[in-house]
């Protein structure tokens, strides 16, 4: 049996996770916080394209699984316009967060989810047994939870972060000119 991927996002994201992680925030000066803010945002960036990374997969698979149980003589190919449209999908749960910055090193992730199926070539999907596509359709689902409960954590670290800069503001603790010209820098 091969060894269970690392969760998704890695050591990044488990920094970000930690309990003491927004605690300690709130004695950092404003440009540590205002980083630590962007590296949040960037994680879950990571995250959320992953997450599109494996539903898309995911969805291809249990289609295929679909197809094959109705045998309705349709092809995965002819049905692929129908997979990747979001017709087939309930409403979505996401924030709705207006992403300002890219994932980093996309390849890493695209990895990561190919990882979740070793063994099982999803490119060549009509040579796959049923017990291969479910066992893909498992491993594929379970890292979609785990993924999109460490990007539920890694959102509330970023509002946690955002509601302590709007706190100093409020507070009259920081200098909007300083925030102005820092954020000029990024």
């Amino acid at each position: 049996m091969s060894p269970k991927p690392a969760a998704a996002g890695g050591a990044a994201v488990d920094a970000l996770l930690e309990p003491a992680f927004l605690e300690n925030a709130t004695t950092q000066p404003m440009a540590e916080v205002r980083r630590l803010r962007r590296e949040a945002e960037q994680q879950e960036v990571n995250l959320s394209y992953t997450r599109r990374l494996l539903q898309g997969r995911l969805d291809i698979v249990r289609r295929e699984l679909q197809r094959r149980a109705e045998d309705d003589g349709r092809s995965l190919m002819d049905l692929l316009p129908e997979i990747l449209s979001e017709k087939g999908r309930g409403p979505a749960h996401g924030l709705g967060r207006h992403q300002t910055v890219q994932p980093q090193s996309p390849e890493d992730y695209e990895s990561w989810v190919n990882s979740l199926t070793k063994g099982v070539d999803i490119s060549a999907i009509q040579t796959l047994t049923d017990a291969k596509l479910e066992k893909a359709a498992r491993a594929l689902a379970e890292a979609e939870s785990d993924l999109s409960e460490r990007r539920r954590g890694v959102q509330q670290v970023m509002d946690g972060l955002a509601a302590e800069l709007g706190r100093r503001y409020r507070d009259g603790e920081a200098d909007v000119a300083a925030l102005l010209a820092d954020e000029g820098r990024h």
